[in-house]
């Protein structure tokens, strides 16, 4: 197990490049075996969830070849299984994304359920209606999902319960090899499935966003490699910004891009947090004290569920009481008493919603009525170091700028899960002089 030794209490300066978006790279990957040929992804993150990726498309007897700084070449000439073994279910959410790419080759996909981190259920019965809607046979079996196609791929209209991220990719995927035309309704909007729209049109989809949430796409017959650049993680520049104010710090952020973070920007004008938009990128700094202020998290435009938990540290170095609604995952304030035992100052309250089975993006008739889905956080509050654990990639994150906040000394354990959505963490924050030790297993 790697972990984390990390002394506190030292202002983050300095300057950090950002990869390539983690939600972009690995499911652009997958979406490279719908095509005829040799992709070329540049800018690739390097992190575990593209490796994960890797390994699956070679045990489906597809071929990767790693070329030169953050690049790899990927050809599904040689495909030759349906079937993804379970053990890559087990912590890995990209399996349920293959779905295309099988049934295109083979008529039928063998799936293990997705796992992934531990931040609340993803329901996939979203993806699963859209499938029977294109024209899949569905089996579920034990721990496995069985698709078949008897009768082709076809066009169909289906709209979306609830905002779904990957449920959204999933059914672009589909579509764009099936015949005739398919609308999607209630669409997610993140700035990675729009990249993902480029990659399919690049390589011969007829994919078009249409408004109200509505994306059009027309099947083709034939999609051909493409060299393709995956763009910045605008999820990792958070991170840095959030670390930055936390901290006292400043830090410019290379790739970072003003029209992907506009809402998380307006937060920044808020509590008086400074930033400067460049053509380079955005530089954050703290300039004064940092003051209250309440947040919801939204699909995105809305402000993010991924950005939740880093802002709620922030917001533990901010003057007053800060309100925080999390409307998109049921668990993802798993992260608060592990904050609260470092000495925030967090209580949990039930927000009055009118309507919250259309309010929430999770089924909220199925959650447990025990969970709390709003925290109020008083500041500043000076933190103190503790020995903790990482559960998930942001809860990873989030401690970890926690603990460079703190004043002492914090270890934080199972740090390689961070692995899965960030690259290098703990080296670029000691390269912005955070002083930490890095212990790998």
């Amino acid at each position: 197990m790697s972990k984390f030794i990390i002394q506190g209490g030292k202002p983050l300066i300095g300057g950090i490049r950002l990869g390539g978006a983690k939600n972009a790279s690995f499911k652009i990957m997958i979406a490279s075996l719908l095509c005829e040929g040799k992709s070329r992804l540049l800018n690739l993150a390097k992190i575990g969830d593209v490796e994960t990726t890797r390994q699956i498309i070679e045990a489906l007897g597809a071929h990767t070849l790693p070329c030169g700084e953050r690049t790899i070449f990927i050809d599904p000439t040689k495909l030759s299984s349906h079937k993804i073994p379970k053990k890559f279910g087990d912590f890995s959410r990209a399996s349920i994304l293959f779905a295309a790419p099988l049934l295109k080759k083979f008529g039928k996909a063998i799936l293990p359920f997705p796992g992934g981190d531990k931040i609340g259920e993803r329901p996939i019965e979203r993806h699963l209606l859209g499938f029977k809607k294109l024209g899949v046979k569905i089996e579920i079996n034990n721990d496995k999902i069985v698709l078949l196609t008897p009768r082709g791929l076809h066009g169909n209209r289906y709209r979306f319960t609830k905002n779904t991220h990957t449920g959204t990719e999933n059914l672009i995927m589909l579509a764009a090899i099936a015949s005739g035309e398919t609308i999607l309704e209630n669409a997610a909007q993140e700035t990675e499935i729009d990249d993902l729209i480029l990659f399919l049109n690049n390589a011969g989809a007829k994919i078009k966003r249409l408004p109200k949430r509505k994306i059009k796409i027309i099947g083709v017959n034939k999609l051909k490699a493409q060299t393709h650049a995956i763009i910045p993680d605008a999820n990792e520049a958070v991170s840095y910004a959030c670390a930055a104010l936390a901290t006292r710090g400043d830090i410019a952020i290379e790739g970072a891009k003003e029209k992907d973070l506009i809402t998380f920007l307006k937060k920044v004008k808020e509590i008086d947090g400074k930033y400067k938009a460049n053509g380079w990128g955005i530089r954050f700094w703290w300039e004064k004290p940092l003051r209250a202020t309440n947040t919801t998290t939204k699909p995105y435009p809305g402000f993010k569920t991924d950005w939740q938990p880093l802002w709620t540290t922030l917001m533990t170095q901010c003057q007053g009481e800060s309100k925080i609604i999390e409307s998109v995952y049921e668990q993802r304030f798993n992260f608060i008493p592990v904050l609260q035992k470092m000495g925030a100052k967090i209580t949990y309250f039930k927000p009055k919603i009118k309507n919250p089975e259309r309010f929430y993006s999770f089924n909220y008739s199925d959650c447990d009525p025990h969970l709390y889905h709003g925290i109020k956080v008083i500041g500043p509050t000076q933190l103190k170091g503790a020995r903790i654990t990482a559960e998930d990639i942001r809860h990873g994150a989030t401690l970890t700028i926690a603990a460079l906040v703190a004043k002492g000394r914090s270890e934080i354990n199972n740090t390689q899960i961070i692995d899965r959505g960030y690259e290098d963490l703990g080296k670029k924050l000691k390269e912005l002089g955070g002083n930490i030790k890095i212990i790998k297993s």
